[in-house]
């Protein structure tokens, strides 16, 4: 990896603490970015991935910051936390989601159907999944403009989990984001900041997990550093030509150069693409 790939960028990413957020975090702030990370409720959490890496890196290079993207304060205080504690914002990595097993913790194996989700459950999925994104990027983009050059990273999910029986309200959640990474890379047209989305690409191992699953089924996850590569290229120089898209994690070959590796990961987002990726 190249440590000065990122040197000199600043990025938020939203539920930083754990799974696919700790593992981002992580890789950005060893390519050379300063990352200000965020959770809703376990700021002891952040905090103490924020101590980790800048112990291991020996630079202060990640900055915990205990915010609920659903509240566009909060949001608003975030990207005014990055201005001011590192100078500028580039990078923003919307990763705070809520997943099925805030509807049931046995919904890999008894599927809930929709006329059964709690309705406050349903709406607390829908408000961090779809509004949460919108309010960060709300918040960031005017700092993007001003600078015209920035990175908007949706971190989505399979088309056919979107579709599956028992997935509500997660996978209408996700589908709404790809038509958010969608509708407003055509909004940001020409102007220096692209919109993508990123998935792992398969089951993964993270807090989306219900505890009590077998060391079997867990073993073949997926690791949350799938995700590091292609989104390091994402947020990179060299994906500037590159928005409105999707790009699954399981599908980049780190053996192929980062340019070839996306060009054999990425589709389009939304539903243009009837692959089952």
């Amino acid at each position: 990896m190249n440590t000065a790939l990122l040197e000199g960028k600043v990025a938020i990413v939203t539920g930083g603490g754990r799974g696919l957020g700790h593992a981002m975090t992580l890789g950005l702030a060893r390519a050379g970015a300063s990352v200000v990370i965020s959770a809703a409720r376990e700021g002891h959490e952040i905090g103490r991935v924020a101590d980790e890496i800048n112990v291991m890196l020996g630079v202060r290079r990640v900055l915990a910051v205990q915010a609920d993207v659903t509240q566009e304060a909060d949001c608003r205080r975030l990207v005014d936390e990055a201005l001011a504690t590192f100078g500028g914002l580039h990078i923003l990595v919307n990763n705070a989601g809520r997943g099925m097993k805030y509807v049931s913790a046995t919904f890999l194996t008894e599927p809930t159907r929709f006329w059964e989700v709690d309705s406050d459950t349903w709406r607390t999925i829908i408000d961090t999944n779809v509004n949460g994104p919108f309010l960060m990027a709300k918040a960031a983009v005017p700092h993007m403009l001003h600078q015209q050059w920035g990175r908007i990273i949706n971190i989505t999910m399979n088309h056919q989990t979107m579709r599956r029986a028992g997935f509500s309200p997660y996978g209408p959640s996700k589908a709404a984001l790809e038509s958010e990474t969608v509708i407003w890379s055509q909004d940001l047209a020409g102007s220096g900041i692209t919109v993508n989305g990123l998935l792992p690409g398969g089951a993964t191992d993270t807090g989306m997990i219900p505890d009590g699953v077998s060391e079997a089924v867990r073993s073949q996850l997926l690791r949350p550093e799938v995700m590091v590569g292609p989104l390091l290229w994402l947020a990179s120089e060299a994906s500037a030509d590159i928005t409105g898209t999707r790009l699954d994690a399981a599908r980049w070959d780190i053996t192929l150069t980062p340019d070839r590796a996306a060009a054999a990961a990425f589709g389009p987002a939304g539903w243009a693409s009837q692959s089952p990726h």
